[in-house]
């Protein structure tokens, strides 16, 4: 007989024990610790033996059915049901603050203040800058060109601060507006300062004038000699 024919036989000689056995697992029934289980779970039932519980157990015994695991499922699904009442507000609050949010960024990404502000700033800057190269023209020192230009790098470095910053148009508007002020201030003030030095330098070249004398020796000289030739010949007459 070959072995392709001993393994079906065999099988289904074997399979009415495994059967056998799987019926006999199943049905055997455990009614104490069926009991058991049931308080346990849905608090229905008692714990048999009865005095067994009560004289070992006695604490859990009167408690079991009371503190069952159906109570505690049920108490959790009513708190779950009450939290997706929650949960669903917040996801309603936490979108609508999402939106809000997306316009906030797009507000602060996009910077529309320079656009309307931008161009008044440039020209007040360059102004600015011409005004500092008539410094030295005007009779003042490097030092001055020097102190004004610090001055000047200190708006541009203002200007990229607020181009480059994570702010509302409403905040940026304010800020460059308040820049464009100073800047307006600090120019007329170099101005006032450029005009001084320039009246400055020509009421010296003035005074310079006056009080410089011509060389006339050699004219004194020739009208001394002169006289002398004069007054002499009226002496010899």
């Amino acid at each position: 007989m070959t072995m392709r024919k001993i393994i079906p036989i065999l099988a289904a000689l074997l399979l009415p024990l495994f059967q056998a056995r799987a019926q006999y697992v199943t049905y055997n029934h455990d009614e104490t610790k069926m009991n058991q289980v049931t308080v346990m779970e849905t608090g229905a039932g008692t714990l048999t033996p009865a005095v067994f519980y009560s004289v070992v157990h006695n604490k859990y015994y009167k408690t079991a059915a009371s503190t069952n695991k159906l109570l505690y499922r049920s108490e959790a699904a009513a708190h779950a049901g009450a939290q997706v009442g929650i949960a669903e507000t917040i996801d309603t609050s936490l979108t609508k603050r999402a939106e809000v949010e997306t316009l906030n960024m797009a507000d602060r990404q996009v910077d529309l203040a320079w656009q309307a502000e931008g161009p008044k700033i440039q020209s007040r800057m360059e102004a600015f800058r011409r005004n500092i190269d008539r410094i030295t023209e005007a009779g003042g020192s490097p030092s001055d060109t020097r102190i004004w230009m610090e001055r000047y790098h200190l708006f541009e470095t203002a200007i990229s601060s607020i181009r480059n910053a994570y702010m509302p148009n409403a905040e940026r508007k304010k800020q460059y507006l308040a820049i464009y002020a100073d800047i307006s201030g600090k120019n007329e003030t170099l101005v006032s300062y450029i005009i001084s030095i320039d009246a400055r330098e020509r009421a010296r070249e003035r005074l310079e004038a006056k009080l410089t004398l011509p060389r006339r020796n050699g004219e004194i000289a020739s009208e001394a000699s002169g006289r002398w030739k004069e007054l002499s010949n009226k002496t010899n007459d």
